[in-house]
This record gives C-alpha cells, sequence and structure tokens, in this order.
C-alpha cells in the first residue's frame, strides 16, 4: 500500500523521485553555469585580458568597473522583497538568470562596434552594459539561493553541497585554462573574446533548461514571529559584536578592493603574463584554497573563528608584501605565491561565513543580513573607484610603472592587517542555527575574484549536521 503526502496529494515514492531528479539536474546546471558566472566576476582571466589587451582602458574605468558587482549586490536589498511578492523565486531565478544572458550577448554583438581604437569611449559603453549585467545576476542569485533553501531539506544540503561544490571546483579551473589558452593563442584578437563568449552562452542555455525542468516543491519549515522594525533596530543597535563585525568587513572590503583589481591588470601590462600564464596562477591559487579547506574547517571548528581568521589573515597578507617587490626578473616568484595565498585566505574565507553566522542576531535575521551587505557593498565599490583614479593620476605623472605599483600593493596588507586588530575586539559568542545566508555572502562571493578564489563565486555554504 502506498502512502501519500496530505499536502501535495503525491506518494512519497514519487516526492523522493523528484528529489532525487532535482539534485541531478541541480548539479548539472551548476557545472555548465559557472563559465558565464566566473566571467562576470569584477577581476577575471577573461575581463582583465578584455580591459587591459583587448580595449587598454583607462586606470579609472577599470576601477568603476571593478566597482559595479558591489553596487548590483547592494540593489537587491531594495528590489527582492519587492519581487518576491510578484513571482516565486525559481521563476525570478530562472528570469533574471536569463536577462543576465542576454547582456551577455549583447556584450558579444558589441565588440564588433565598440571604438577599439578610442579607450575612453570603449571604457563607457563597457560600463554601461557591465552595469545592467551585474544587477541581474546579483538579483538573479539571490533568488536562486532562495529557491534553493524552499526544497532542499536541511539534513541533506551538506552532503549534496559538499559533492557539488566539488564538480564546481573542477568546472571553474577548467573554464580558467581554457579560458586563458584560447585568448593567448589568438593574440587577444576581439574574435577569440566572442567566441570565449559564445562558448559560455551555450553552456548557460543548457544551465537555464534544466534548472526550469527541476520538479522541486518547498518543504514545509518552521517559521520565527517577526518583531516590528524598531525593534529590529534596538537589536542590531545591542548586538555589538555583530556591529563590530560590519566595521571589520567595511575595513576589509576597502583593503581588497582599492588596489586588488589591478593585480591582475599589473601582471599583464608590466610583467608580460598572457592569459594562460594568469590562468595557471588562479588554478593553483584555486587548488590551494581547496586542497586546504577541511584543515581550516577542522582548526575553526576547534578554536573558534576569530583566532584562526586572524591567524589566516596574517599568513596571508604579510606574504603579500611580496608583491612590492616583483617585477620582470623575478617574476616567477609569483606561483608559489599564488599557492601560499590560496592556501592561507581559504581559511580566512571560510571563516567569516562561519563567524557571520554566530553573530547575526536571529531575532532581526533579514534586517542584519541587508544592513550587512549595504555597508560593505558601499566601501566595496567606493574602493576600486579611488584606486583606480590614484593609479591613473600617479601613471600620469610619469612615474615609474613598477614604483608606483609597487607603492599601491602596500594599502592591501597594511589595511588588513591593522584591519584584524578589530577583528580580535569581537566577541565569539555560541553558534546559531542558520544554515545558508547567501545574501550576507554576496560581497565575499564576489571579491572571490579580486583574490584569485574563483571558485568561491557560486559555493553553497553550509554548516554540516552532526551525525
Amino acid at each position: 500500500m502506498e502512502t501519500y503526502d496530505k499536502e501535495t496529494g503525491q506518494t512519497i515514492a514519487q516526492i523522493k523521485a523528484d528529489l532525487r531528479q532535482s539534485f541531478r539536474l541541480c548539479t548539472m546546471e551548476g557545472f555548465v553555469a559557472m563559465p558565464l558566472v566566473t566571467m562576470s566576476l569584477p577581476v577575471n582571466v577573461f575581463l582583465t585580458a578584455l580591459v587591459t589587451r583587448g580595449l587598454d582602458l583607462p586606470k579609472e574605468s577599470i576601477g568603476l568597473i571593478s566597482a559595479l558587482p558591489f553596487i548590483g549586490n547592494f540593489l537587491p536589498i531594495f528590489v527582492a522583497p519587492l519581487l518576491s511578492h510578484w513571482r516565486p523565486p525559481k521563476t525570478l531565478a530562472v528570469l533574471f538568470a536569463s536577462l543576465h544572458l542576454i547582456t551577455w550577448l549583447v556584450l558579444g554583438v558589441m565588440l564588433s562596434w565598440i571604438p577599439v581604437g578610442d579607450p575612453a569611449a570603449a571604457g563607457r559603453w563597457l560600463i554601461a552594459w557591465f552595469a545592467v549585467s551585474s544587477v541581474c545576476i546579483a538579483i538573479a542569485g539571490v533568488s536562486w539561493n532562495s529557491w534553493v533553501q524552499e526544497w532542499v531539506p536541511v539534513r541533506l544540503r551538506g552532503k549534496y553541497f559538499g559533492r557539488r561544490n566539488r564538480l564546481l571546483q573542477v568546472s571553474t579551473l577548467l573554464f580558467l585554462l581554457a579560458t586563458g589558452w584560447v585568448l593567448a593563442q589568438w593574440d587577444y584578437a576581439m574574435p577569440a573574446f566572442q567566441g570565449v563568449i559564445a562558448g559560455a552562452v551555450i553552456l548557460r542555455l543548457f544551465s537555464l533548461r534544466w534548472s526550469w525542468q527541476m520538479p522541486t516543491r518547498p518543504h514545509r519549515e518552521s517559521t520565527a514571529p517577526k518583531l516590528p522594525f524598531r525593534e529590529q533596530l534596538a537589536v542590531l543597535r545591542g548586538a555589538r559584536s555583530f556591529v563590530l563585525f560590519i566595521a571589520f568587513g567595511a575595513i576589509w572590503s576597502f583593503a581588497a578592493n582599492c588596489f586588488g583589481p589591478f593585480y591582475h591588470v599589473f601582471m599583464f601590462e608590466e610583467l608580460g603574463f598572457s592569459a594562460f600564464d594568469v590562468g595557471i596562477l588562479s588554478t593553483l591559487s584555486a587548488l590551494g584554497g581547496a586542497l586546504s579547506l577541511p584543515a581550516w574547517g577542522a582548526l575553526l571548528d576547534r578554536f573558534g573563528n576569530k583566532p584562526v581568521m586572524a591567524f589566516s589573515l596574517i599568513l596571508w597578507q604579510g606574504m603579500n608584501f611580496v608583491w612590492c617587490f616583483i617585477g620582470p626578473e623575478n617574476r616567477h616568484w609569483l606561483y608559489p605565491l599564488w599557492v601560499w595565498g590560496g592556501m592561507t585566505s581559504a581559511g580566512f574565507v571560510l571563516g567569516q561565513f562561519t563567524f557571520l553566522l554566530k553573530l547575526i542576531p536571529l531575532e532581526a535575521k533579514n534586517l542584519a543580513i541587508g544592513f550587512n551587505l549595504a555597508i560593505t557593498s558601499l566601501f566595496a565599490a567606493i574602493a576600486p573607484i579611488i584606486g583606480g583614479a590614484i593609479l591613473g593620476w600617479a601613471l600620469a605623472r610619469g612615474d615609474g610603472a613598477l614604483t608606483v605599483y609597487h607603492l599601491c600593493f602596500i594599502v592591501q596588507p597594511v589595511l588588513a592587517l591593522l584591519g584584524s586588530m578589530l577583528l580580535l575586539r569581537i566577541h565569539e559568542q555560541q553558534a546559531s542555527s542558520l544554515t545558508m545566508v547567501f545574501g550576507a555572502m554576496r560581497n565575499i562571493r564576489t571579491l572571490s575574484g579580486v583574490l584569485g578564489l574563483d571558485f568561491f563565486i557560486n559555493y553553497v555554504f553550509y554548516r554540516p549536521g552532526k551525525r
């Protein structure tokens, strides 16, 4: 005799079959979506090669382009709640992912007409396009996570997303290597960029088709009563540790983004690296991060987030002072430096997530997530605009390019290490029951391109259940 679910009227066997089918399609769509998603980061092999080798944009334009994804992260705070009353999360996720795909189709066509000989005009074209594209993918990302939380049972999240994350890492690494090789082989000609876009768009079409075909259904979850807005504000004001964490996040976002996008530009323009070389470096960093994640997770569980994050940050940013001495004659130093950066930064990034879970006041969860995202997005968006203006001004003076870059590269490790002092002042309280906070992680994901940890862009963070 078959057992039926009282809410849906379907058999339990059919519900389980639909869940297995959804898991399979979700993994497949994520694997083929990664190329286009990775290309949408503020700093990646494709975009850096386009703005430096393909179009030779001014540093001010590169800085503004790097700021746009963080501006895109800021807007869903106000737009997403309104859209959620209009359509369910699945529809919104597929709709805005489709609009994001259309923007990349527009770019592929636009590259045939963009004024290559006029960098200032080309910069305006690219900035207008990337602004629209960044907003689309930001809304799609928030909607996708809301949709996933609806249908993935809590008890299965750790096991399922652990496997899915590993496959997505493979997809990202293959894309970085393939894109770097294609662009270098074709000498950064516009047809090479258009070919990469075409390949990523075709793969994304399969992703959207499989997403729409997923037979998902919301599972039942209890919801906590919501406090009035004024009471939620009072809760946030009283959460001193959470406020300090936001202050630290603002400092770190500024430090990482002020000149972070120009590390890749420096490698292309001053060190003579090809796109394939940069792809190799990004792959080494991602491998270092992926391999070290289990060890960092064990350390975080044993010693807590605050000390492990500070230790990871000191190891990582202390070594970043080496950038101030890199030149064409010793550029091979970057290979072990990127491996080291991937290994050490993974602990900091993972700690940011788990620490945030502990600090978010559950009585004002949504407001806390929005407030954290708004502040860090603001600082992350302002930073590359300031960095690009400073770098453009210094280079225009006629000072040696290597000297200018070396002086600018001091900023990130100095500000980050100073920020670690604020991090150590935060009180670490008991862990909350929150399992996935995509909204609060949007800037950490977007920063992954700047930090060389591209596979984090579509990484689903979770807290495994106790056995």
